[in-house]
């Protein structure tokens, strides 16, 4: 089933999330809930998507970056953003534990701010730990655009958007980033924005 997802003003967006306990984890509407963020992720789409998001407000995230969302970008901007496929998983309770004190900045969406993009500092490189939906402890090193998705979905879960992080003068309509910058090096666009 898909779910409603909820715009930028929504208060839950912009309060930090409840934790889970073990047995919530387990319980069958949590799993419920997985699935339906999932399905409602996949409509979108989107590669991330925070319990928050759908009005929730839960520590709770589902991501997944499925190669064929990697269509219209160049070899280029793949490598430059350090992007490749991310498998279905789903994150509980996340924690950064380590990050990458410097940053990439790229250009960034969100389900939750439809129709605008920015470009948004994050670390290249970060530590993360979390339970799954089977409350299972797991330990990841995420880098490049793998860790940009797990630190904006951890942002939600604090109750922050990206609007928080972007580099204010580069919020851009998605109309006008197709148009005007997604063909051009970050770099680039940035000078251009930021004058």
């Amino acid at each position: 089933m898909n779910l409603t997802i909820v715009q930028a003003g929504a208060e839950v967006l912009r309060v930090p999330a409840r934790p889970f306990s073990q047995d919530e984890i387990l319980a069958e509407d949590t799993q419920k809930l997985i699935e339906d963020m999932r399905d409602t992720m996949r409509t979108a789409p989107g590669v991330g998507l925070a319990a928050p998001q759908v009005g929730i407000s839960l520590q709770l995230a589902v991501v997944e970056d499925r190669a064929e969302y990697h269509s219209k970008l160049t070899r280029e901007q793949l490598a430059a953003r350090q992007r490749r496929p991310v498998p279905f998983h789903v994150l509980i309770n996340p924690r950064i534990v380590s990050a990458e004190s410097g940053s990439l900045e790229f250009f960034e969406g969100c389900l939750s701010v439809t129709g605008y993009t920015a470009i948004v500092p994050r670390s290249r490189r970060i530590t993360v730990e979390f339970l799954d939906e089977y409350a299972e402890p797991h330990r990841v090193e995420a880098e490049g655009w793998y860790a940009r998705i797990l630190q904006h979905e951890i942002d939600h879960l604090a109750g922050s958007l990206y609007r928080d992080r972007m580099l204010v003068r580069t919020f851009s309509s998605l109309e006008n980033f197709d148009q005007l910058w997604k063909d051009l090096p970050v770099n680039v666009a940035r000078a251009k924005l930021m004058l």
